[in-house]
């Protein structure tokens, strides 16, 4: 599965690090459609198309709280330089519908911050699913240890 930071991402996380910026006290993951696909230079939710609410999905996604229990998993590899946080599992439960409940399936999952107006929260980070997900009445939609990956530039 494809990922990436967007560089709205980055910048929040080193201004909340570097210059005492207000962190937000939690975070959100969505469902987004291909229609429009993000890029690393996605700023907002509002640039994005999320999939269709209801059956279970509800705008703007599940939140995340910012402790070790949905941030459950650091890794530090210091043979290949690079930090691994994954989250506990996500996972929404389709009732009285399929999610989405109607159009297009899920093509990525974002990471963002918790902004009280969906279209004006920011994008941090992006999972590419590698293809559109969309379940049945009764099934899961669950995205399994989504990792945030962090690597140390080696100079040439």
């Amino acid at each position: 599965m494809a990922s990436f930071w967007t560089t709205r991402g980055i910048r929040r996380a080193q201004e909340g690090t570097f210059q005492g910026e207000a962190l937000p006290d939690s975070f959100y993951v969505a469902l987004v459609k291909a229609t429009t696909a993000p890029t690393r230079a996605t700023t907002v939710m509002s640039g994005l198309s999320e999939i269709a609410t209801g059956s279970g999905y509800s705008s703007g996604g599940l939140e995340i709280e910012r402790d070790s229990v949905d941030f459950d998993t650091l890794i530090e590899d210091t043979d290949d330089f690079f930090v691994d946080l994954q989250l506990a599992d996500v996972s929404w439960t389709a009732t009285g519908g399929s999610i989405p409940a109607s159009g297009s399936g899920a093509r990525y999952a974002v990471l963002t911050d918790d902004n009280p107006t969906v279209a004006n929260r920011e994008v941090w980070f992006v999972w590419d699913l590698q293809g559109e997900r969309s379940v049945s009445v009764g099934q899961a939609l669950t995205l399994r240890d989504l990792t945030i990956r962090n690597r140390a530039v080696i100079p040439d």
